[in-house]
């Protein structure tokens, strides 16, 4: 419990404290928003830096060659952990938007920080909106934002198991024409939700998967793109779970 106290107080307090530099930042967007875009990424990526270090967390990070640096991507990742995002999101080589939960808007300053990254905010009731979304994801993949979402669209709660891949979720990589990147995530669940409200020490593994183009992939894939796209990440995440984890998660967690 005191190392959740003490991950949520450094939170705190750096969002308050952030309120100088929410303001340059807004200031620095007016005349030159690439350098915007560079200075939040990197302002963020300290701060999610520092939840890890506090968390206790042990990254292990495979396959990042596979991330062009070169063009804008889709990073598509299995879901089990509010860290999913904070130990992606340190590993992005450009700015990166992800598509979080409309309820994620109305988070004081936080949402800022979210808006300055070029995060999406998405109703999953509203089908008008999720299509307006799509829409502003192309637009942002356009102009050399890459984009993360997790296709099962809410954290899965049940160990070692996918929730059904959404297609819709692969439209902006389709229509954008930029590749996609598989992201497994495995043992994330063990930092706290495994234990909430206890935060423990733990290992994850990230392997990043080879780029696909969509354009690529033959007509019956793109029919059943959720399915492909999560029989690769499946394939990935029971590979690394036995490798790094073969006592089925026993050990993979500290006290």
């Amino acid at each position: 419990m005191i190392r959740f106290l003490i991950v949520a107080g450094w939170v705190i307090l750096f969002l308050i404290l952030s309120i100088p530099l929410l303001i340059a930042e807004w200031i620095i967007g007016k005349f030159n928003q690439p350098l915007k875009d560079r200075s939040s990424l990197a302002i963020v990526n300290w701060a999610f830096r520092g939840v890890i270090r506090l968390a206790g967390v042990n990254v292990i990070v495979l396959g990042e060659e596979n991330v062009p640096k070169d063009t804008a991507v889709l990073y598509v990742g299995n879901h089990r952990s509010y860290f999913d995002i904070v130990l992606t999101y340190v590993r992005v080589p450009r700015p990166t938007g992800y598509v979080a939960k409309i309820e994620m808007a109305k988070a004081p300053l936080l949402s800022n920080w979210m808006r300055n990254l070029h995060c999406l905010f998405l109703d999953r009731d509203n089908i008008k909106q999720g299509l307006k979304i799509i829409l502003a994801g192309v637009e942002k993949a356009k102009n050399g934002i890459s984009i993360c979402i997790f296709p099962e669209g809410t954290r899965n709660k049940v160990p070692d198991t996918f929730l059904p891949f959404h297609d819709g979720s692969f439209k902006v990589a389709e229509k954008a024409g930029i590749p996609v990147i598989p992201m497994s995530i495995v043992n994330s669940a063990a930092i706290y939700e495994d234990h909430f409200p206890k935060m423990k020490k733990a290992t994850v593994v990230i392997e990043y998967g080879k780029p696909v183009y969509i354009k690529d992939l033959d007509k019956e894939t793109r029919k059943n793109i959720g399915a492909y796209f999560q029989g690769i990440i499946s394939e990935t995440y029971f590979k690394n779970k036995a490798k790094y984890f073969p006592e089925d998660g026993a050990g993979a967690s500290q006290a």
